[in-house]
């Protein structure tokens, strides 16, 4: 049965979830939301991603790729709660959209695909729902493709992403055959008919396990009893009295451990058949947090930390998430954290200092908006009227500032020159390229210093194509796109020691006089970060750059030291194979002098830097290039020709197996896909540009391909620019 739909304002929030759908790419994320907008009352019809119709896929390039390129947030209501929801991307090169979409998020919803399990991007999304601490449900998609195993899909998702998997359901028949499912937490059976939603009779019917089913349905609620005893103290002193756990006891067990991020619920079904989304949403109501559920947001206010607790009487503070240009103007997109906003009002955009008014408080519905008098904690809305803030700000109430912590944002890995083709068209490019980078923040533009053309850089060849498509089809501007280039890094294999530089300066007024003396080494030679080190990450995941004094007896006094470091890394921007940043190096700053009256922290600022960017020239360097993990699944027979395009393009294979080739119908439709061979390899990110068009080629268009970055590596011995692309 459907929802009915309230009014906007109508719920508490206490009943408000907040979550975003989270997968693979072609996992059935989208088809699943729009069967949630369906049988919700939020859309009066189905939309499908292969007739290009969906709600949350609205922009003309999602419906002509039939992908989710861009995050969209819309809103649904269910037995009482609100379900705020964002679609997520799944493909790698939009990686940064699910990175802000799970900052403002209380829960997500993981689909896998029955047949493949766990695949490298839905791992790359559990890991990043992990850094943020985001609870989750995870729902095995896909039951009706032959193939179908939920029991191969839990053990991956133990095994690959080390979760406590644990499976509420139990599937009545397999593959074409699958029509139901067994609850067993409530030992119930919900079996769906073959009739087409909304057509008289059609829908969910619930009634006892079939007997053929019952002994294993016992079976695997004892399971489900015993793991949840072992992991929850208060049902493990109900099941050590009575013996069995009851379903309230095992449900509020469950909703702990799900919010505690303990474990998993895992639930299963077909969303393209639209089976096993009813209960899904019961599940979210019942196991994902409220606004309330989770903990208070905390932010600094001036030198303090301070936490807001989602009170709606508490001083406004909003997370910017996202900025898009719509027709109805400008949208900044904010999950409320604290406090109640109200159209008219004054809010402070707490980076900047900037105070703008709130003309407009919008419910979004993808592409469709709805107007609200206010918003409250717990809410995500856009507002019409704030012109400068960007997707990371803070905006809070002028009289009680408070500053959150902005979503991380990836360094661009992938770059291309752009100009308008036509020179009337320039200024046009210039302000297209500022508004896609404003609405997308891992979207860099820069000026090359060499060339004078304009560079546009991003997380993957097709991140890019999108956006120039953009700028074409929507502002009209024709696009002269350059070669494919990446973000190379430099490093130290062999380094120096006792480097003495000598800044001295005198131009008439005060002098500048520092001098320092460096040990630059690999980073890999220090077995462990010394005492009094200060360091930084990188993409890797290793630290990229380390800094020591092992000044004695005031040589140095600390705030020149302090001073040496930030002049080191301003050195690191630039290094001498071609000036890529350096990363991977350890810097020592063993002596120094400094003079009674010319000695400034200015003076030892440009001391660090040119000491070091004379110790990286002395130094051994090396090019580091990004590298790219890659899944290929091909048909058998085609194997051997993939193979040798892999070791053609620098590739280190590091094993196949069978599995799942692609073609059959379109995705979403449950058929069948023809046995084949998955192969894993690394590969240079430079020789993966035209991948698919040669890997399609090669497979007769049965072959597919995901990657996903795994940091970098040395580049081949000689090499000291970009390479060029095939």
């Amino acid at each position: 049965m459907r929802s009915t739909p309230r009014h906007p304002d109508a719920h508490a929030t206490g009943t408000v979830r907040n979550l975003g759908i989270l997968a693979h790419v072609d996992a059935g994320k989208t088809t699943l939301t729009e069967r949630v907008l369906y049988l919700t009352g939020a859309t009066h019809k189905r939309g499908e991603v292969h007739d290009g119709t969906t709600v949350t896929d609205f922009d003309p390039q999602e419906r002509d790729r039939g992908i989710t390129i861009f995050a969209a947030a819309v809103s649904c209501d269910w037995a009482g709660h609100r379900i705020n929801l964002i679609d997520t991307p799944g493909h790698v090169d939009f990686a940064d959209e699910v990175e802000r979409s799970l900052r403002v998020l209380d829960g997500a919803v993981v689909v896998f695909d029955a047949v493949a399990g766990v695949e490298p991007q839905s791992e790359s999304v559990w890991r990043q729902a992990d850094r943020h601490g985001v609870p989750r449900i995870a729902f095995v998609n896909k039951l009706d493709r032959p193939g179908a195993d939920l029991d191969a899909a839990v053990r991956s998702i133990r095994t690959r992403l080390g979760a406590v998997a644990l499976a509420v359901q139990l599937p009545i028949g397999r593959e074409q055959g699958f029509t139901g499912v067994v609850d067993l937490v409530g030992m119930r059976a919900l079996v769906w008919d073959g009739a087409e939603p909304g057509a008289p009779g059609a829908g969910c019917a619930e009634g006892p396990v079939p007997e053929a089913l019952r002994a294993e349905a016992e079976r695997r609620r004892r399971a489900l009893e015993e793991a949840v005893a072992e992991l929850h103290p208060a049902a493990l002193e109900d099941y050590c009295a009575h013996g069995r756990l009851t379903a309230p006891v095992l449900a509020a067990a469950l909703r702990d451990l799900t919010c505690g991020g303990e474990a998993v619920v895992v639930l299963c079904g077909s969303a393209y058949r639209n089976r096993g989304v009813e209960p899904l949403l019961d599940a979210v109501a019942a196991y994902l947090p409220s606004p309330l559920d989770v903990p208070p947001v905390r932010g600094t206010a001036g030198d303090r930390s301070e936490a807001r607790a989602a009170d709606p009487a508490a001083p406004f503070a909003g997370l910017v998430f996202k900025v898009t240009a719509a027709a109805t103007g400008r949208l900044t997109c904010v999950r409320v954290y604290s406090g109640t906003i109200g159209k008219g009002d004054t809010v402070l955009d707490a980076g900047t200092g900037r105070t703008e008014r709130v003309a407009r408080i919008l419910r979004l519905q993808a592409d469709r908006h709805f107007e609200l008098d206010r918003a409250v904690p717990g809410d995500i809305v856009a507002l019409v009227g704030p012109k400068a803030a960007r997707a990371g700000a803070t905006l809070c109430a002028p009289a009680a500032p408070l500053v959150l912590e902005p979503p991380t944002v990836a360094a661009p890995v992938v770059s291309v020159a752009v100009e308008a083709r036509r020179n009337a068209d320039t200024q046009r490019l210039v302000e297209a390229l500022a508004r896609l980078a404003e609405e997308d923040p891992s979207l860099a533009v820069r000026t090359d210093a060499e060339t004078g053309q304009t560079v546009l850089a991003g997380m993957g060849e097709l991140h890019l194509e999108v956006a120039v498509e953009k700028i074409r089809r929507a502002l009209g501007v024709e696009v002269v796109v350059g070669r494919p280039q990446v973000a190379y890094r430099e490093t130290v294999v062999g380094g120096v020691s006792g480097l003495v530089y000598r800044h001295a300066k005198q131009d008439g007024g005060a002098g500048q006089f520092a001098q320092v003396v460096l040990d630059v080494a690999p980073l890999g030679e220090a077995e462990a970060v010394p005492e009094g080190a200060s360091g930084e990450g990188t993409a890797g995941g290793a630290s990229g750059f380390v800094f020591r004094s092992a000044v004695t007896g005031g040589r140095v006094p600390r705030e020149y030291v302090r001073a040496v470091e930030d002049g080191c890394r301003d050195a690191l921007a630039e290094g001498p194979l071609g000036g890529h940043p350096v990363t991977g190096v350890l810097v020592t700053l063993t002596d120094g002098a400094t003079h009674v009256r010319d000695s400034s922290e200015l003076a030892f600022r440009a001391a660090g830097r040119l000491a070091l960017r004379q110790a990286l020239r002395a130094a051994r360097m090396r090019l580091l290039e990004p590298v790219a993990e890659v899944t290929v699944t091909v048909p058998d027979d085609a194997v051997g020709a993939v193979l040798g395009d892999l070791a053609a393009r620098r590739g280190r294979v590091h094993g196949s197996a069978a599995g799942t080739a692609a073609g059959g119908p379109a995705p979403g439709q449950g058929a069948g896909r023809t046995a084949g061979t998955v192969i894993t390899a690394t590969v240079p990110l430079a020789e993966l540009f035209g991948y698919a068009t040669r890997l399609r080629s090669r497979t007769q268009g049965r072959g597919t391909f995901t990657s996903r970055p795994a940091g970098y590596a040395p580049a081949p011995a000689g090499e000291q620019a970009p390479a060029a692309t095939r």
